[in-house]
């Protein structure tokens, strides 16, 4: 049976090279991954809250007075991927690589204690150069039938899986070290998974799923930047912010750096300090180069006392939440801030101590659902062997 780069190969005139198959998560050199853009400046020069705090506030009281409420937080979202350089493909004498990708998004809920699969997405996805549509013609067209062409395959089908789509990145921005070619396949399946997350948040929307006494807990940022390909009704926050109502994002890891105070000076020290179970004020965010005119609250929390922890910034989280309607001009209301940053404190035990490096910035739910994700993937042996 003939693999799927010698079906690729064939079907849009390229040469396979067939050479060294391999994880890029297995070669990663070492470096920190920040779940927000690395290069945003945020300044606490505008309170997005309804009480303009200066200084942080402790949560804990009210973290202790909720502790046997209902959690207002009931559904919890992870999306993650695994990339592979599977080929080198040669167009009109030119090389170029070929990158495959598993894309996991789940959602967890949780009743009476209890953490059950609410949805679930697997997706096989192929970025391919756009070289290989010759005619650079419909691209939508071009590659949603190779991707059905490929799906046909006796391997495929013998082994009960589909790809769900093969994906063109751009030739044309190599100009510098960060925009390498595998570099732009490996963004291509990013925006991809990204889609998919918008998605699943559309799907809980629809269907009535969430409101003011069940929250979704996103993990990661909600700054989703604008895209110019994929569902033209996902592409941009301003087209779906209202599905983010009651939806809160919580990264693990931030750049501190980016934080400014509101003389324009550098303050990642004052996250550094906080004091355990307190929150910072809540800052507007604005950045319309990168998300258009959509506004964010963002605040951060620290979860454990940092004489515990390795790092200053270990046990603190960034929390974002998308500003609605009156919230603009107004800012979110003072006590709602309180009320999540609470239930964000009172989901830091049970711990994920040991089974995961970041522990400390961890919140059990978002782990446990992290977990299930990553466990329905398919193995990468099995996975590189279908090329």
């Amino acid at each position: 049976m003939p693999k799927i780069m010698e079906i690729v190969a064939a079907d849009t005139k390229g040469i396979s090279y067939h050479t060294h198959k391999y994880s890029y998560d297995s070669i990663g050199m070492p470096s920190i991954d920040y779940d927000d853009d690395k290069n945003k400046i945020m300044k606490w020069q505008e309170s997005a809250e309804t009480v303009s705090h200066k200084s942080a506030v402790n949560i804990k009281p009210l973290a202790d007075q909720i502790k046997n409420d209902l959690p207002l937080l009931k559904f919890f979202l992870d999306g993650s991927r695994h990339v592979f350089k599977v080929d080198d493909i040669a167009y009109n004498k030119q090389i170029f690589p070929v990158v495959a990708g598993q894309i996991g998004v789940g959602c967890c809920r949780r009743e009476n204690r209890k953490m059950f699969v609410e949805r679930f997405y697997r997706e096989l996805v192929l970025a391919l150069p756009d070289k290989s549509n010759d005619d650079g013609w419909d691209d939508d067209s071009f590659f949603a039938a190779r991707t059905d062409k490929l799906n046909k395959s006796e391997e495929l089908q013998r082994l009960k899986l589909q790809f769900s789509a093969i994906i063109p990145y751009s030739t044309s921005k190599v100009n510098k070290q960060e925009n390498k070619l595998e570099n732009l396949a490996i963004a291509s399946i990013q925006d991809y998974m990204i889609e998919a997350e918008k998605r699943m948040v559309a799907e809980l929307v629809k269907d009535k799923r969430l409101g003011q006494d069940a929250y979704l807990l996103k993990d990661g940022s909600l700054e989703y930047k604008i895209m110019k390909s994929g569902r033209e009704d996902l592409r941009t926050l301003q087209k779906i912010r209202h599905n983010y109502n009651w939806v809160i994002g919580v990264s693990k890891s931030f750049n501190p750096e980016s934080c400014y105070d509101h003389t324009g000076k550098p303050n990642s020290n004052y996250i550094a300090n906080l004091p355990v179970f307190c929150r910072t004020p809540v800052a507007r965010f604005v950045n319309k180069d990168y998300l258009g005119d959509v506004q964010f609250g963002v605040w951060y929390i620290r979860l454990r006392d940092k004489s515990r922890t390795q790092t200053p910034f270990d046990g603190v989280v960034k929390v974002e939440k998308i500003m609605m309607d009156d919230e603009i001009d107004k800012g979110i209301d003072s006590d709602v801030i309180d009320l999540i940053s609470a239930n964000i404190i009172n989901e830091r035990t049970p711990t994920c101590y040991g089974n995961d490096r970041r522990w400390a910035n961890h919140l059990y739910p978002v782990f446990l659902t992290e977990t299930y994700v990553k466990s329905k993937y398919i193995s990468a042996e099995t996975f590189l062997h279908l090329f």
